[in-house]
């Protein structure tokens, strides 16, 4: 086979391998900024070019932001409305050749400016979804030999809307709006933007990649069964098993068993060996949901397993070496349990190699609220067909008002409840929201008298929240999103308000 041949078969079977990759790929949990730029050099190589970018069109400000860019020179590329080729296919839905750059008077050179990558031939196609709504562009840029063809351009249109289309999958979703996507969070199905979200993005960066041990804590229903699965589906073991373990739903007479397994014979009703869900993780994650209700003997026997990475099954000798990554989660003050007794302090900190809390809902801000509803709002209007289901203003303001006791998982239910129930808009009334009993209505808010003056108003706020932080500043500056230098100077100010 001649060298000419054989480009053209591997360049072939790398745009069918990448066509039947993305879909597959798209619906795992996984750290979706990083899948996106693997796709791009898959794209680049596809298409024998330099480099590939997909922009998205943000739905809340019209401009065009990178998602995938094969440029280490800047984090993002954000293109105002229309400026350049790329935001010219979002204006018109039209696909773009450009042999030649230079003699194109829609061409922005900033780009180049800012990075020193010179932009010789392009080609662009606008990423459209089953509606034919744009959510998109992906570019290609400077062909290796030659100019970009219409055999290119045909496949390029072909990947971009399956992008569009896998898209409603993940976090970056349209969620009705009629152009453009939702630019939420880095990590696929986590929606989130908020500064607690950010703080845990950047733990979960950081721990993904190694083997350590983590403990997920905060309150119920915030997300911690997600943010496992992100762990392991970016971690080192993301092609192996990810096994998980409710243990409320443990009988206690049965835990050691369902965790270690048991051999023939160990109890009465054993009649063949069984292996338990630590050895079913052998070479992958286990993940153990609600761990400080394990008892005293099954913790002695995770301990061990932590220690040594060995166990014995029920009834059995010989022991079992196993090779798993252990992430655990707990609503309770495992620290408080360690003290009365009831959860052993070794094994505490052997789970806690790295302590990760998960922020509750109401501290993640209205918008961040706003934006999960909707998430939930598109995930239930497909699901049930309910398709063209709105969020009416007096909705958004009465979620905002709501302290979320159940967090995420309560607004997911109240979505999926108002989605069912609504014939249109969707008001308060369909939401079944239940105010809270008094024992746990907010005693540390802050009330403002009418008449002060907006500057004075912030200050006698922030001093509000310092004051609810105990004091640490930097805690408080975290929940208002501010710097502390910001908050430093804005409790300080008193006017004659």
């Amino acid at each position: 086979m001649s060298d000419g041949a054989t480009l053209r078969s591997r360049v072939k079977d790398d745009r069918l391998s990448l066509l039947l990759d993305l879909g597959s790929r798209l619906h795992r949990e996984v750290g979706l900024d990083d899948l996106l730029r693997e796709m791009g050099s898959r794209i680049a190589r596809a298409l024998e070019a330099e480099r590939a970018t997909v922009f998205v069109v943000d739905a809340a400000s019209g401009e065009l932001r990178s998602r995938i860019a094969e440029l280490t020179e800047l984090p993002e590329i954000r293109v105002p409305p229309g400026q350049g080729i790329a935001g010219a296919v979002a204006t018109s839905g039209e696909a773009i050749r450009v042999d030649d750059v230079t003699r194109d008077a829609r061409f922005f050179a900033g780009v180049d400016e800012r990075t020193g990558f010179r932009t010789r031939s392009l080609l662009a196609v606008p990423m459209r979804d089953a509606r034919r709504a744009t959510r998109g562009v992906v570019q290609a840029v400077n062909k290796r030999e030659g100019t970009f063809g219409p055999d290119d351009e045909a496949f390029l249109t072909t990947l971009a809307s399956q992008i569009a289309m896998a898209f409603e999958w993940t976090s970056l979703r349209s969620d009705g709006a009629p152009r453009g996507v939702w630019v939420r969070g880095p990590y696929n199905h986590i929606v989130g933007d908020s500064p607690a979200m950010r703080a845990v993005y950047d733990v979960l960066k950081r721990v993904s990649p190694t083997d350590a041990t983590v403990l997920l804590t905060g309150e119920t229903g915030t997300g911690k069964g997600l943010v496992a699965r992100a762990i392991a589906a970016n971690g080192p073991r993301a092609a192996g098993p990810f096994v998980t373990v409710d243990c409320t739903t443990l009988p206690e007479a049965l835990v050691e068993s369902e965790l270690f397994g048991h051999e023939r014979g160990a109890f009465t009703g054993a009649d063949r060996r069984a292996t338990g869900k630590i050895e079913g993780a052998h070479q992958g994650t286990l993940f153990l949901d609600e761990v400080g209700e394990l008892p005293p003997a099954a913790q002695a026997k995770l301990l061990r397993v932590l220690q040594e990475r060995r166990f014995e099954r029920v009834g059995g000798r010989d022991p079992v070496d196993v090779d798993v990554r252990v992430i655990t989660a707990t609503h309770r003050d495992l620290a408080r349990e360690v003290r009365a007794g009831r959860f052993r302090e070794d094994l505490f900190y052997r789970l806690r190699v790295v302590e990760l809390e998960l922020p509750p809902l109401r501290a993640r801000g209205p918008a961040e609220i706003t934006a999960l509803a909707r998430h939930f709002l598109g995930v239930y209007a497909r699901r049930h067909r309910r398709e063209g289901v709105t969020l009416g203003e007096a909705c958004l303001a009465a979620m905002a008002a709501h302290r979320w006791p159940g967090n995420v998982r309560e607004l997911e239910h109240a979505i999926e409840r108002a989605v069912v129930l609504c014939d249109g808009a969707v008001w308060p009334e369909h939401l079944g929201l239940l105010p809270a009993p008094a024992s746990e209505r907010p005693t540390d808010g802050v009330t403002l008298p009418l008449g002060l003056s907006l500057e004075e108003a912030g200050r006698r706020y922030c001093e509000a929240v310092l004051g609810a932080a105990g004091g640490n500043a930097s805690e408080a500056a975290r929940r208002l999103g501010v710097g502390r230098n910001t908050l430093a100077r804005k409790a300080s100010r008193r006017t004659d308000g």
